[in-house]
Formats: C-alpha cells, structure tokens, sequence
C-alpha cells in the first residue's frame, strides 16, 4: 500500500533506542525491592517475570515498533511474531497478547486493518488469544504487542546464565537490516528481501519448544542491539564467548551488500555501544557490519551443556534449518567475547 513505508523515518528494531542511552536513563529510575518480582529491569534481560505462586510466574513483556516493510499486513505479522519473542527466549508460553497501535489519521484505515489482521495471524499461530488493546493516532504507523506467558519458576531461562563449556546455537541467520537498506535504496536482490522477510515472520515458537528435553543454560533473541551486543549481555562479569564466524548463518546477499557499505544508523549505534569491549582485529569490515547488525524478529542465541547441543540443534533444525552452532562458552577470559 503506497505511503506506508515511506511515512517512516526508521522501522522495526532498528529504531531502538541505543543500548548505552538506555542504559543511562534507566538509572534514574527507582530500584526494585519485591520478592516476587524474579526478573525487572535490574537485570537487562528480555522480560519482566513476576511469581505468583511456588508453581508459577507470569512473564510480561512490550514490544512495538515502526514498519520496516511497505505492505501492512506483513509488517503486522513481523510485529508480532517479535513481540512474542521474549516469551518464548525465557523458556515460557505465551497465553494471551494486547495490541497497541499509533496509526496517522492521514493513511487508509484500510492500511490499518491490514496491519492488525497481520498481528492476529500471529497471535492465532502462537496458539493464544488477542484480547484487546490501545490506539491513538501518530504522525508514524507503529504497532506491536504486550504478551503476558507463564512458565515454572525452576525453568525460567535469563540471558545472563550460561555456564562454562556450553555450547551457543543461533536459529535464524543475520543481515536483516541490511537487506532491507539494500531494498530501500533500491538496490537490493528480491530473492534475498524475501528471505529478510521470511525469516523475521518466523515465530521462535518451534525452537522454544525443544528446550524443556535438553540441559539449556541461558537464552536471548537478537534483536534491535545486534549479536554483539545481545553475546556481551549473556557473557555478563563471568564469561567469555568464543564465537566462530565462519559459521554463522548469514542472509543471502547481506554479507554482499555491507561490503559495498549499505549499513544502517541502528547498527552504528550498537559499534559505538560496543566500543572496544570486543577486538575485531582481523575481522573483515562487512563481517563486523553484520555481527553490528540491528535484527528485527531476529533468532534465539541459546546457551546449552555440551553434551546436549548436537542433539538439541538437530531437533532444532527440524522445524528452522539455518541453526547453527557458532561457538562455545567459557570462563571468563580476558574479554567478554573472543572472534576467531
């Protein structure tokens, strides 16, 4: 639909806020002191999680965002399969989800039924229930969801909790972001773009679900701050990350369109968030790009016992073939994250 896209001056998590500002203005906020309060945002991680029994704890998260695709029934349906991502990142199911829309007075309303037919497909493929939600109108369509999950307090998965000798799985491959730059600058590859889009429509559902068989550690999906960013917060004090590139799965054409320099805002942001934390000594320019690179909807970094990463990625590659395995964990090294 003509106007959608181009009435956006950024979309998808590529918009987000940098990770350092954020940072910042979360320290003036209060600090929370409730037992039941399991995971707030102390702990930088993909959901708040709340207990509500010795059986049971309600996960709660937000997302939303600009579109980063022209038809708006497609960017509903990439919307929300990110906005229930978090859920599935810490180990829980999904029950139900609210819709929160800005929508400019001057589109087609058609437009935005479209985009909300998009966003309850996903939520009817999650297997749950929309139950409502809030709407004003914005110079920017923006759309997303709240989910509220539930999961067993022994069997919350953080980000931040891998053990030494682990194994990290990633489930979708990077360079979202920059294909659809390439797209938008009218020079991208329409086979890749819809691999892009493809893969941000893919719920990580299925490969959320073939954790409870398997010894998994610690969780996150890459999203809006990139695999850097997103490894250093699973390294945390205690670790280090030994990440292989050459096996990373990577998009079609994305690897091609940041060596010509096609990269985004969003991911110079998290190179500047990044810093030198990491040593990209000897890693190509495009390679860093990607590893820089803002995913929108992007895949899980799972962190799983050794003895059960072969087994727990073949079960994975069932449903999500690109998984792969990208490299290992280990004690704290020198540096949180190690690049070979």
């Amino acid at each position: 639909m003509e106007g959608f896209l181009a009435s956006c001056t950024s979309g998808g998590c590529g918009a987000k806020i940098g990770a350092a500002d954020l940072h910042d203005y979360l320290q003036a906020l209060p600090q929370q002191h409730e037992p039941n309060l399991l995971v707030g945002f102390n702990d930088a991680d993909d959901a708040a999680v709340y207990k509500i029994s010795p059986e049971r704890a309600l996960i709660s998260t937000i997302d939303f965002f600009s579109p980063m695709v022209d038809d708006p029934y497609t960017f509903g349906t990439i919307a929300a399969a990110n906005a229930l991502s978090d859920v599935y990142s810490m180990g829980g199911q999904p029950l139900y989800a609210l819709n929160i829309v800005c929508f400019p007075e001057r589109l087609p309303k058609k437009a935005l039924a479209e985009m909300l037919s998009g966003g309850a497909a996903k939520v009817q493929e999650a297997g749950i229930v929309l139950v409502g939600g809030h709407s004003i109108y914005d110079h920017e369509p923006k759309y997303g969801l709240a989910v509220t999950g539930e999961i067993a307090p022994d069997q919350l998965i953080q980000n931040h909790t891998p053990e030494a000798g682990d194994v990290l799985i990633l489930t979708k491959a990077l360079g979202v972001s920059i294909v659809l730059a390439a797209a938008r600058a009218d020079v991208g590859d329409e086979q890749a773009t819809a691999a892009a889009i493809a893969s941000m429509q893919r719920l990580n559902k299925y490969a959320a679900a073939k954790f409870n068989d398997f010894q998994v550690h610690a969780c996150t999906d890459i999203t809006g701050f990139g695999l850097l960013a997103h490894s250093l917060e699973m390294a945390g004090t205690e670790h280090t990350l030994v990440i292989d590139t050459a096996e990373l799965p990577i998009l079609a054409k994305a690897a091609e369109f940041a060596a010509e320099f096609l990269v985004t805002a969003g991911g110079e942001r998290n190179r500047e968030h990044v810093g030198n934390q990491v040593d990209l000594t000897g890693i190509t320019p495009a390679m860093q790009e990607l590893l820089f690179d803002p995913q929108t909807s992007g895949g899980l970094l799972i962190s799983v016992a050794e003895k059960d990463a072969a087994l727990l990625l073949a079960a994975i590659q069932e449903d999500d073939p690109v998984a792969r395995i990208i490299g290992v964990v280990n004690a704290r090294e020198q540096e949180p994250i190690i690049l070979l």
